[in-house]
């Protein structure tokens, strides 16, 4: 029933809000041109924190599956993120990720055999075609490596997601989340250390609080509550409901940026946020033949 679903929903939506914060705290305090450092300063402490909690390492096949996991939805999905957001103007970044529902669930309906119905399909356009509505102002010069890099964090996560559905684990989901992150923080280090210069200007207190706010609020606990969410929730509900992330990063630019709205951008986010409705009445009913889905889902985690 919806009804006993909506607590964990809401639980779930607070992580892309919280990601809605990202652009403003590291554009606002954090140094610029460096986009990198500060994915790896956002994972891998992330990691450790939850590690340190959770106290268990990975065993068997979930050694080469958290590296796996961990690179696409945290490595290769923060370093597109971050470089992304150094380079499109506002909340672009953010909400160029309003493709990764329909992604999500044209991959799921494939690999997890969970329903793909007109509806859903109808729902991620319209997420998408309201994405492009808040995203495309006039006045917006979308440089066109950062919306590559966008779409292409959009990608990373969506396979991750679906991934991490098909791969599920007995194990809490802290522990799982924090092998994640501490295999994409990792990546992360080995290519800042390669490719990106350390900034030369001096830390501030503000960049060290906005760090914390990264890696703590915006990342460890955001990812915990979101991959609890992927792994008991139709994998389509946790991927519409990232959404909600550039409605929060516009809503931010709009009451501290001082970012100003066109009648376009307010009829996107409505139709952004009809879309996640959608997906959450969705997200109650059942795909396909519950006992037969599950089963098949079952056998492909354990021959895989």
């Amino acid at each position: 029933m919806l009804s006993n679903r909506l607590p964990l929903i809401a639980v779930t939506a607070l992580a892309p809000a919280l990601w809605g914060t990202t652009y403003s705290v590291s554009t606002t305090f954090l140094p610029p041109g460096h986009p990198l450092l500060t994915a790896t300063l956002r994972a891998l402490p992330a990691g450790l924190v939850l590690l340190a909690i959770g106290r268990r390492l990975p065993r068997g096949s979930w050694w080469w599956r958290s590296l796996v996991l961990g690179t696409l939805n945290i490595g290769a999905f923060f370093a597109f993120l971050f470089v992304a957001a150094d380079r499109l103007p506002g909340g672009v970044a953010a909400v160029i990720g309003g493709v990764q529902p329909l992604l999500v669930a044209l991959l799921a309906s494939r690999f997890l055999g969970e329903r793909l119905t007109p509806v859903t399909i109808a729902a991620g356009t319209g997420g998408l075609v309201g994405v492009a509505l808040v995203a495309l102002r006039a006045e917006a010069a979308l440089d066109p490596a950062g919306v590559a890099a966008a779409l292409l964090g959009a990608g990373s996560m969506a396979v991750g997601v679906v991934l991490t559905k098909r791969w599920a684990s007995t194990e809490p989901p802290i522990v799982t989340t924090s092998w994640q992150l501490l295999a994409g923080g990792l990546l992360l280090a080995a290519l800042t250390a390669v490719v990106e210069p350390l900034p030369t200007s001096e830390v501030t207190l503000g960049a060290v609080g906005a760090y914390a706010w990264l890696a703590i609020v915006g990342t460890a606990f955001a990812y915990l509550v979101w991959f609890r969410g992927v792994a008991s929730l139709p994998t389509r509900v946790p991927a519409f409901l990232g959404l909600l992330s550039p409605v929060v990063a516009l809503a931010i630019g709009t009451l501290v940026a001082g970012e100003t709205l066109s009648s376009g951008q307010v009829v996107g986010v409505a139709v952004v946020l009809a879309a996640v409705g959608t997906a959450v009445m969705l997200g109650g009913r059942p795909a396909r033949d519950p006992a037969r889905s599950t089963t098949g889902v079952r056998d492909k985690v354990v021959h895989n």
